[in-house]
């Protein structure tokens, strides 16, 4: 699955199942545009909306959208999504 590049696409918001499964890369696209470790959030991003169905709106923070999203960690006990 390519990645969509469209970094000037606006979020609508909203929370759970908001995002089909087919508009996640654009979504992380969004999400990731500001990100110093573009391609870690891309996947972990992508991951995290097809599980979630949910990206937070912005380009950091607002995970409390998606409670998902927010809640999934890692094994150590740190954000699994970005």
């Amino acid at each position: 699955m390519g990645f969509v590049t469209q970094l000037a696409y606006v979020s609508k918001g909203g929370g759970e199942g908001s995002v089909k499964v087919e508009d996640c890369p654009k979504e992380c696209a969004r999400r990731c545009s500001q990100a110093h470790g573009m391609k870690a959030c891309l996947f972990f991003c992508n991951l995290c909306c097809e599980k979630c169905l949910c990206v937070p709106s912005g380009t950091y923070g607002n995970k409390e959208e998606c409670p998902c999203y927010e809640n999934w960690k890692t094994r150590e006990g740190t954000p699994k999504c970005p």
